[in-house]
């Protein structure tokens, strides 16, 4: 029989307390018993909203007490669905004793997962992106599935963990999610950083993942030819959003700035390089490694077309980019007007860089990794695998030196 339980936050003064912070408490109960424990956290009266358990306001600390104390309530409801499956009493002495780290208990998978989640959305803007926390939240849908269908289960202890479990969870996101090699690859390494990170906090003895290797392998990346760039570049179009989007996609295509990078770009980001002309003075916003790119004649062309647009000059940005969305829905009207077959989206830009307009025209790679913003040069090569008319150009040189 299921068992619910409440949960409260309170401030408990102390007899001998006059003023100042007042110490937080937490309130666990089941049937009427009630068992409380201090939450190692203070707040001031004044700040305190006994309604709803939590600080108020907006500043930093503020925020950061609220994450710590929805970290609390989420470890509790974990504590409360593993003592419901594994059929031991549910009591508020055995949820107080869960919390505080007095049962002897195994460590679950899911449960690690949460709270490495619950981390990650509190470090959203410092070193994370909200794109980064959606990935590992797909990866908990997709595992606490797979628990289900597997196992009959919603958590495993992390003991359980072996190779065969890490193929099974593989085949399952390939059969009955339908994920391609390469999401599944990414789901893949999600769960294998939750286990690193038991293995180095000696929760696991033997590694899972010692005999595993993926069979994922990347995807070739689609890049317009010069060609297909030129009859984008100089397709007359009437429709001013087309005008604009395309603009947009062009100056990536000339400068291999992703469509984060692109949108945040401010003017102050724009300066002289050491070669007297301009150049972009970014950092990218995934690894936000640094990327200095000198501008060629077509996108200062596309600078000039903005420089009185009155987002730009409102934002103090560099071009006025629309959403993602919009600017890919849009990419697939201009394909169609420009006779393009390719599936047109916004990143195909940053492709059409690193290949057609770089290292096909003889820019060496460590260059084009620089500007790129890659924080491994390994991630460029893949680039270059695909580039046969820069293989020919090379041997054809070669052939002349021999011929001689």
């Amino acid at each position: 029989m299921k068992t619910n339980f409440a949960l409260l936050f309170y401030l408990k003064k102390q007899k001998t307390w006059n003023k100042g912070p007042v110490p937080i408490y937490i309130r666990i109960t089941v049937n009427g018993r009630r068992s409380e424990l201090s939450a190692g956290r203070s707040c001031e009266i004044s700040r305190w909203n006994g309604d709803a358990g939590r600080c108020i306001g907006t500043k930093e600390e503020s925020r950061m007490l609220n994450t710590y104390l929805d970290t609390i309530q989420t470890k509790i409801r974990i504590a409360h669905q593993m003592l419901l499956e594994s059929g031991e009493p549910i009591t508020s002495e055995s949820l107080k004793n869960q919390l505080s780290g007095k049962a002897e208990k195994g460590r679950y998978l899911m449960q690690l997962f949460e709270e490495h989640n619950m981390r990650l959305k509190s470090l959203i803007g410092n070193g994370f992106e909200e794109n980064t926390l959606k990935g590992y939240k797909t990866s908990v849908k997709h595992l606490t599935a797979f628990l289900k269908t597997n196992f009959g289960k919603t958590d495993i202890e992390i003991q359980s963990l072996n190779h065969s479990f890490i193929v099974d969870f593989e085949y399952y996101l390939k059969s009955e999610c339908k994920c391609s090699g390469v999401s599944a690859a990414k789901y893949i390494k999600h769960l294998k950083k939750i286990v690193n990170h038991c293995l180095a906090n000696n929760w696991l003895k033997v590694n899972p993942f010692i005999r595993f290797k993926s069979s994922a392998k990347a995807k070739e990346r689609t890049f317009l030819t010069q060609l297909e760039l030129d009859k984008i570049s100089k397709k007359k179009l009437t429709i001013e959003r087309l005008q604009q989007v395309r603009d947009i996609f062009v100056f990536c295509c000339y400068t291999g700035l992703s469509y984060a990078d692109v949108q945040k770009l401010k003017r102050t980001e724009i300066g002289i390089g050491l070669d007297g002309d301009q150049w972009i003075f970014t950092s990218r916003q995934k690894t936000d490694t640094s990327s200095r790119i000198p501008l060629l004649p077509i996108p200062l062309k596309i600078l000039k077309r903005y420089s009185d647009h009155p987002v730009c000059n409102n934002k103090d940005l560099v071009l006025p980019v629309l959403s993602n969305q919009k600017m890919n829905a849009y990419l697939q009207e201009i394909a169609t007007v420009c006779g393009i077959l390719k599936h047109l989206t916004f990143h195909l830009a940053r492709h059409t860089f690193a290949t057609t307009v770089t290292l096909s025209n003889g820019v060496p790679i460590e260059s084009v990794s620089k500007m790129l913003g890659h924080t491994l040069i390994k991630t460029t090569q893949h680039y270059a695998k695909i580039l046969d008319s820069k293989v020919s150009q090379d041997m054809a040189q070669l052939k002349i030196k021999y011929a001689k």
